[in-house]
């Protein structure tokens, strides 16, 4: 193999990975939330919510539904006069419960405090630098190893010099 051929493999390979590295990063801007350590996350029922939720009100301060990373522990805080369910979790007035999030899954658990009558938990796997990096090669070396089989494909065009052009 010439080195010329060497150099035109290399840098389609290069210019493949830059490819993938751009598209990789761009999906990794929508996926910010899930590229972080577990970590524990506490959910507040402030007072008043059995109140609000009976009067068809959505608290504020309360999402519908929420996205968790694996290994996160959610910790459901009831500071309401009322006691709560969410799943299976049981939070009595004025105390907590906590759920540990172990599966990659959705969930949908019936739920007192919505008015919807359920949340909605999403768990994902955390995005880490390993499932970037895998995502960059996963989609530059396939694409430069296409960018390469074209370039020898398809030949390059000659380029004329003003002489060459006028002497044919």
């Amino acid at each position: 193999m010439s080195s010329q051929t060497l150099k035109r493999i290399l840098l389609s390979l290069l210019i493949g990975v830059a490819i993938g590295a751009a598209l990789s990063e761009f999906t990794y801007f929508f996926l910010r939330e899930t590229a972080r350590a577990p970590k524990a996350i506490v959910l507040t029922i402030p007072a008043g919510t059995a109140e609000q939720v009976a009067r068809g009100e959505q608290p504020p301060t309360l999402p519908e539904n929420m996205i968790f990373v694996v290994g996160d522990l959610l910790i459901v805080k009831n500071e309401d006069a009322v006691d709560h369910q969410m799943g299976p979790l049981w939070i009595p007035a004025g105390a907590s419960a906590h759920l540990q999030l172990s599966n990659e899954e959705s969930l949908a658990y019936e739920c007192s405090f919505q008015t919807s009558k359920y949340i909605g938990l999403d768990v994902r796997e955390p995005l880490t630098f390993g499932t970037r990096l895998y995502g960059i090669l996963f989609a530059g070396l396939p694409l430069g190893v296409l960018i390469a089989i074209y370039s020898f494909v398809m030949p390059p065009k000659k380029v004329y010099s003003a002489n060459q052009s006028e002497n044919t």
